[in-house]
């Protein structure tokens, strides 16, 4: 199949393109406005793929997504651009707006004239594929999970932004009947995770002797997903979901986030030991909690599991020292990013 990627040399985008391009005999066109979260050296090993191509434009500009769809003629859309950090969007809403709202019905209209252009059998294949979060879910108590028909409930920009998201690909799919796929998955962590996220940064920030900030008392609980495991579930989904459906994406994983932290500092004990004899826990420290925190998220996941078959692979435990010997190996990947584009400061603490 042909398959576009929107946000493809993102976190989870270029996961995804690099599983395929792996995997599968699908070609891929790469759509990606490179923001400062762009990171096209995270595809630098399928650059030369003859499967694989590359276009830099922004979904809300409609003549640049118009264009993609004539010329490239996808079978598959799965939509991935996205401002995605919370922390972000507490300081600056305005773009999440933008990118996640208008970007979206932007793909969503040239995807559904599109599709009324094409023939039988080819317009009975396609898919477009929205992929979002559980945040959109709001906050859970102490018990419970989010399930495909928890009610919408958002906290932050971001998450009011992304449910907006999933309720106009919904209504387009019950509006005009195009045929639309809903994932909602939990955090992510793996490779090529730009610097902002907390795994990454507790990383770099621990080999750089610096503080490793905890926001509050580090009690709030995640549920984490391997970004393989994810990219396996994204085509999954898209190759045999039922249109009209969506699906939860977990990892069956749930975490403190003081838990992730002393985790991830003694794999690096392990790994590579300070010189002066400390653990990096040492370098642990609680700051001042993020505004609207939501204080625990998890993800119910048996329907994928059920009706599709997949599940998730990869232990946190695995995945984490997976994570931190790739950011051992790789400073040639991030340290740049910290150089020119974000170096690891507190952001989202701006409140009126």
């Amino acid at each position: 199949m042909r398959i576009v990627v929107t946000g493809g040399a993102g976190f989870i985008g270029s996961a995804l393109i690099r599983h395929l391009l792996a995997n599968t005999e699908h070609e891929v066109l790469n759509f990606d406005k490179l923001t400062y979260a762009g990171v096209l050296t995270s595809l630098a090993d399928v650059e030369g793929n003859p499967r694989y191509s590359f276009a830099r434009a922004d979904i809300c500009d409609v003549q640049a997504v118009a264009q993609v769809f004539e010329t490239f003629q996808p079978d598959i859309v799965a939509h991935l651009a996205a401002e995605s950090h919370v922390d972000r969007s507490i300081d600056g809403p305005s773009a999440f707006i933008e990118t996640n709202l208008v970007g979206t019905f932007s793909m969503l209209q040239q995807a559904l004239a599109y599709w009324q252009g094409l023939e039988c059998e080819r317009k009975a294949n396609f898919r477009f594929h929205h992929i979002s979060t559980d945040e959109v879910f709001g906050t859970l108590g102490d018990d419970g999970l989010f399930t495909e028909d928890t009610a919408y409930d958002p906290r932050s920009p971001y998450s009011a932004s992304k449910a907006g998201s999933d309720h106009l690909v919904r209504a387009w799919g019950h509006t005009y009947g195009l045929p639309v796929l809903l994932t909602n998955c939990s955090n992510n962590y793996g490779p090529y995770h730009f610097p902002e996220k907390l795994i990454p940064l507790i990383i770099i920030r621990a080999l750089a002797g610096e503080p490793l900030p905890i926001y509050g008392d580090g009690a709030n609980v995640r549920d984490w997903l391997f970004v393989e495991d994810h990219a396996r579930a994204l085509q999954t989904v898209f190759e045999r979901g039922v249109p009209g459906e969506s699906y939860n994406v977990g990892g069956n994983a749930e975490r403190r986030n003081i838990e992730v932290v002393e985790t991830i500092c003694a794999v690096l004990d392990k790994l590579r030991p300070r010189g002066d004899g400390q653990g990096y826990a040492s370098q642990i420290t609680f700051v001042a909690d993020r505004p609207g925190h939501d204080h625990r998220y998890a993800i119910d996941a048996s329907k994928i599991r059920r009706e599709l078959g997949w599940a998730p692979q990869v232990t946190f435990e695995e995945g984490i020292e997976t994570t931190v010997r790739w950011y051992l190996q790789r400073s040639d990947w991030w340290q740049p990013l910290i150089s020119d584009r974000y170096d690891t400061a507190r952001l989202g603490l701006v409140t009126g």
